[in-house]
């Protein structure tokens, strides 16, 4: 399905919920995101940029946004603008590119239609850096406090 657009008019970045029409010399991302496994499902606080515009998106589920044909850059990121998965693909004009966003346990990845990991970027999950940041912060508060204490009693 594919309409003609007005000559120079732009389609904006917008997610939908139900699949749209294509204009002519654009494409659509279909898109998933995850609830991870986070007790505040990690969809609803995160942001979807397309070269680094904002697409507003209703959380966990399946959106398709119209993009132009062409080499696209497309991130998730958490509710202060860091990256939490990237990647880049190149968009075929009137073609559907799925990408699945999968916020897991130890790492966020995103996978293409076929299944296939096709993440340039994936942060670690927020529990492994939970894993890893409290344990040294307890040891070097804790340390600290005893490296303090040892040498004030040896004074």
């Amino acid at each position: 399905m594919s309409h003609p657009l007005p000559p120079g008019s732009l389609i904006p970045y917008t997610a939908y919920p139900m699949p749209v029409p294509v204009p002519e010399g654009h494409g659509v991302l279909i898109v998933s995101f995850n609830r991870g496994p986070y007790i505040v499902s990690a969809a609803s606080t995160s942001k979807l940029k397309i070269d680094g515009r904002q697409v507003p998106f209703g959380g966990e589920g399946t959106y398709y946004v119209l993009v132009p044909a062409g080499p696209h850059e497309v991130k998730v990121t958490d509710p202060f603008g860091m990256p939490m998965i990237k990647t880049a693909l190149t968009v075929h004009p009137g073609a559907g590119h799925q990408l699945a966003f999968r916020f897991g346990g130890w790492r966020n990845r995103v996978f293409d239609g076929q299944g296939a990991d096709v993440t340039t970027f994936g942060m670690w999950s927020n529990y492994l850096i939970m894993l890893v940041f409290f344990p040294a912060l307890f040891l070097l508060c804790c340390g600290g406090v005893a490296l303090i204490s040892a040498l004030g009693s040896s004074a």
